[in-house]
C-alpha cells in the first residue's frame, strides 16, 4: 500500500496502532511531546504493578452480580516479596489453604479466581464487567459455579491449588497482565481443566488483552465459555485444545 501524500506519510499508519511508530525527531532526539508521552506511559505501567489490590471494591462488584466471594492470599507476604519470588505467588498461604479446605464439598463445575497479578488496575476496571458477560453463558450451559475467589499477591498457578482444594472441574483465573507501554490495564484469563498443583503452562489456555481497547468483554466471555465446554467434553486444556470458537456453537460437557 502506498502511503498517502503529505508531510507525514506515516500518519495514517500511526493512527491504526497504539505502537510507537512515526514519532518524528528534534535534531538527533525525540520530540519533547513524545519523550513526555513515553515517560507518562512508563509511570502508568509502574503504578499498575505497585498499586494495592482493593479486594473489598471488587467483592462488592461481584456480589452485585449474585456471586459469593472468598478472599485468599498467596505465600508472598507483601508486594516486594511477590515481585522477587514468583514461586511464592503460585501457592496459597496456610490460612488460605485452611479456609478453602473448610468449604462445603459441593464441587463446582467452574471455579473463578480473580487475582491481582501485575496490574490491580486491570482487575478493578474489568473483572466484574467480564463476569457479568460470562454469567449468562454459565447459566445457559448449567455449569455450577463456586464462590469467586479473590486472591492477593497471586500468580497464575495459584488457581490450580484453589481449584484442587475446592474440587473444581475447571478453573478460570482472571489476572492483571504485565503492563506495557500501550496498555497498563489489560486483563488476562487463564483456563485450566482438572486443576491441581503441578499443572504446567502448556496445560492451560490463555485469552489476553481483555479491555475496551482490546478484546471486548462479550467476545472474551464467549471464548472462555467455548473453552470450558470443549475442555470438559474432551477432558483436557492447553496446547492440545486449539481455539476454534469462531467455527461453531459452544459445546457443553458430556
Amino acid at each position: 500500500m502506498k502511503p498517502p501524500a503529505g508531510s507525514d506519510a506515516w500518519a495514517a499508519l500511526a493512527a491504526l496502532t497504539p505502537a510507537r511508530i512515526s514519532l518524528g525527531r528534534a535534531g538527533v532526539s525525540l520530540p519533547t511531546r513524545e519523550a513526555l508521552a513515553f515517560a507518562l506511559d512508563h509511570a502508568r505501567a509502574r503504578d499498575a504493578v505497585h498499586a494495592p489490590f482493593d479486594a473489598a471494591f471488587v467483592a462488592a462488584q461481584v456480589a452485585g452480580l449474585g456471586f459469593e466471594t472468598l478472599q485468599v492470599a498467596s505465600a508472598a507476604s507483601d508486594r516486594a516479596t511477590y515481585l522477587r519470588r514468583p514461586d511464592l505467588g503460585r501457592r496459597l498461604d496456610p490460612p488460605s489453604q485452611a479456609l478453602l479446605d473448610r468449604q462445603p464439598r459441593e464441587a463446582p463445575d467452574v471455579l473463578i479466581v480473580v487475582a491481582d497479578g501485575l496490574s490491580s488496575a486491570a482487575v478493578h476496571a474489568h473483572a466484574a464487567r467480564l463476569l457479568a458477560a460470562l454469567r449468562p453463558h454459565l447459566a445457559a450451559r448449567g455449569w455450577r459455579a463456586g464462590p469467586v475467589v479473590l486472591a492477593h499477591q497471586a500468580r497464575v498457578a495459584l488457581g490450580d491449588e484453589a481449584g484442587e482444594r475446592l474440587g473444581a472441574r475447571f478453573v478460570v483465573l482472571l489476572v492483571g497482565e504485565r503492563p506495557g507501554l500501550s496498555a497498563a490495564d489489560s486483563l488476562g484469563a487463564y483456563l485450566t481443566c482438572a486443576p491441581r498443583v503441578g499443572r504446567t503452562d502448556a496445560e492451560r489456555n490463555c485469552i489476553s488483552n481483555i479491555r475496551p481497547g482490546g478484546l471486548s468483554y462479550e467476545d472474551a466471555a464467549f471464548r472462555i465459555a467455548w473453552h470450558i465446554g470443549e475442555a470438559l467434553r474432551r477432558g483436557y486444556s492447553g496446547v492440545a485444545l486449539k481455539d476454534e470458537s469462531a467455527s461453531g456453537p459452544i459445546a457443553g460437557p458430556d
